[in-house]
């Protein structure tokens, strides 16, 4: 009993951790530009929102690139 008890927490640990992983990973391929304005605000755009924020999102990668 105790021992499959031992397995399932260790089963459910790992997929935990791989599903975190996977998330974050995700997460860091996902292009992002921020916008800050004169007044103080800032607007935050990814990649798949619409197609004026892939346009930014693909001018600011040239713009890195460029300065790399």
């Amino acid at each position: 009993m105790a021992r499959g008890r031992f397995f399932f927490g260790f089963l459910l640990s790992l997929g935990s951790a791989l599903g975190v992983t996977w998330l974050l990973r995700r997460i860091r391929r996902q292009s992002r530009v921020e916008l800050y304005f004169e007044d103080g605000s800032m607007l935050a755009v990814n990649n798949k929102s619409s197609e004026l924020s892939q346009k930014l999102t693909a001018m600011a990668d040239e713009l890195v690139k460029k300065a790399l």
